[in-house]
């Protein structure tokens, strides 16, 4: 004989006989049916959250605004006069070397601004990102930009 999906039964004791509340006080759940006696529970559904009448959490917090936005990229500013006042002589700029010159912190990105004048300065500069008048500031004065 084969077996079959129709054959197939839960072992014994596996399932219990689901228990039938308030069908007469003669029964072992009957009368309040397991809710007690009087109160709101005993007569109605009272959602988790209901705090008994006084003003509810999610009211007493204050509102958030806004959100982050955990994907934002946050550069290290520069304009071009601090670099003409840190590096008179020209040469090639990166972040390290803007970095040890105290101009911006280790290890984040860095943009430079076209904030100022660069003096004929001649600087080849590398950085994350340039504004598009720093561009045609470091060009005019004779410079490089290269993104890295």
């Amino acid at each position: 004989m084969t077996l079959k999906v129709h054959h197939l039964r839960p072992a014994p004791g596996a399932h219990t006989r689901k228990i039938r509340v308030g069908r007469g006080e003669g029964g072992k759940r009957g009368k309040t049916a397991g809710r007690g006696t009087k109160g709101s529970g005993a007569r109605v559904q009272v959602s988790a959250r209901f705090e008994g009448g006084q003003t509810p959490l999610f009211m007493r917090l204050p509102k958030l605004s806004g959100f982050t936005n955990n994907n934002k990229v946050v550069f290290q500013v520069v304009n071009l006069d601090r670099i003409a006042s840190l590096f008179p002589q020209g040469g090639s700029i990166n972040p390290d070397t803007l970095a040890d010159a105290g101009a911006v912190r280790r290890g984040q990105p860095v943009k430079v601004l076209g904030t100022g004048e660069l003096g004929g300065v001649q600087v080849q500069v590398h950085a994350h990102a340039f504004s598009k008048s720093a561009q045609e500031k470091i060009g005019a004065a004779g410079g490089s930009t290269t993104q890295i």
